[in-house]
């Protein structure tokens, strides 16, 4: 599997194997860095912070029809601990955070989290923001400009709210959008809302949400309208992103011989458009880019079952109850909520984060070389669960 090269420092000390469950792995000594490294020469820039496990939609391939148990409230993190935790984010490297649920617009408190974060995220990007342990971070600017912040939402009720979250801070949003088909999106979320879904996309991208991104996960019901999501993307002009089906349903009815690949994607749109590849924005981001009728407009693909991209991966997660997950399969959390509320520093924190990251799996959730590269290891939570 490629590795990124980052520039870490050498590792010092010998190895030594270590049981993991699925095979044997190789624990080295963990490199004084300040930075969120793992043993495969990755470095976290991209925080993904979860903020409950409620939504306001059931889609099939995320959600039971009942929805994911309620996280009581004293067990969620505060926006003042949200806003801790992307402070140290920072100083440890993070330039991206993401929030995510379930659906974040469910927290009446959106506003507070986002307003907490950004300026954590400024304090730390100046320096003021306390002693992190390591290299240049110690009392002094991490540097490396503006820390982005986005939201994967549903968009329902985003066209109500999206103003104060723009002056709260947020940059971006991305959008959970199947299908424009009303019965299709019926079917798929178990609720009749596609109209409330487009008027807040459409609320998004007149507040300068710009670039609005629509995440569509490819599905067998969904394929045939495929183009005609394609062209409503451009036509109103949002970047369309589809998403392979990973094994992360609360119904446990994944296949692997039912995934709609990218091929199959392709060969569909190539029916109405012409696409021609584009590429990656940068080397970390998942989407493969294709220009649409020779562009501007794009749409890419995430091929996260056919074409594993974990050997760049630059995320960290933590989940809405303060744990950090280092793999979207990986079940191995550390609770980051307990050290907040147990009074420890700021730097016992981070360096909580760092042992967590450097504990970060090859590829879904495994360290056994001889698992293919495109196998997933079990997890006990579902997508709803984790955040995207």
């Amino acid at each position: 599997m490629a590795t990124v090269s980052l520039g870490i420092p050498a590792l010092r000390g010998p190895a030594r194997p270590a049981a993991t469950g699925r095979g044997t792995a190789v624990v080295r000594p963990r490199p004084d860095t300040p930075f969120l490294v793992d043993r495969y020469g990755r470095v976290a820039r991209d925080l993904r912070v979860s903020l409950t496990t409620a939504c306001s939609l059931r889609c099939t391939y995320c959600m039971p029809a009942e929805g994911l148990p309620v996280v009581p409230r004293d067990e969620l993190l505060t926006p003042a601990e949200i806003g801790r935790l992307v402070g140290i984010g920072v100083r440890l490297g993070i330039r991206d955070v993401r929030f995510t649920g379930g659906e974040p617009l469910m927290r009446h408190d959106l506003v507070e989290v986002i307003r907490a974060s950004r300026a954590a995220a400024d304090a730390a990007l100046a320096g003021d923001g306390g002693s992190v342990r390591g290299g240049s971070v110690r009392g002094g600017s991490v540097g490396g400009g503006k820390v982005r912040f986005a939201m994967t939402s549903n968009a329902l009720g985003l066209d109500k709210r999206v103003h104060a979250l723009v002056d709260a801070g947020l940059d971006r949003v991305n959008v959970s959008l199947d299908t424009v088909d009303r019965a299709a999106f019926r079917a798929l979320t178990r609720r009749d809302r596609l109209e409330d879904t487009l008027t807040g996309i459409r609320a998004a991208v007149a507040a300068g949400l710009a670039p609005v991104k629509l995440n569509a996960v490819l599905l067998p019901e969904t394929l045939a309208g495929a183009p005609d999501l394609l062209q409503w993307a451009v036509d109103n002009g949002c970047h369309l992103r589809f998403i392979e089906e990973m094994p992360l349903d609360a119904d446990h009815a994944w296949a692997r011989q039912a995934v709609i690949s990218a091929d199959d994607l392709l060969d569909r749109l190539s029916s109405r458009f012409t696409l021609t590849p584009a590429g990656r924005e940068d080397p970390s981001a998942p989407a493969e880019e294709w220009l649409v009728d020779d562009g501007p407009a794009t749409v890419g693909i995430i091929a996260s079952v056919t074409r594993s991209f974990c050997g760049t991966c630059d995320r960290t997660r933590l989940t809405a109850e303060g744990t950090v997950r280092s793999c979207l399969f990986g079940d191995a959390e550390t609770d980051l909520r307990a050290l907040l509320r147990g009074g420890v520093s700021d730097e016992d924190v981070a360096d909580a984060w760092r042992g967590a990251m450097w504990a970060k799996p090859r590829a879904h959730g495994s360290d056994a070389p001889e698992l293919a590269p495109d196998a997933f290891a079990d997890t006990t939570r579902t997508m709803g669960a984790i955040g995207g």
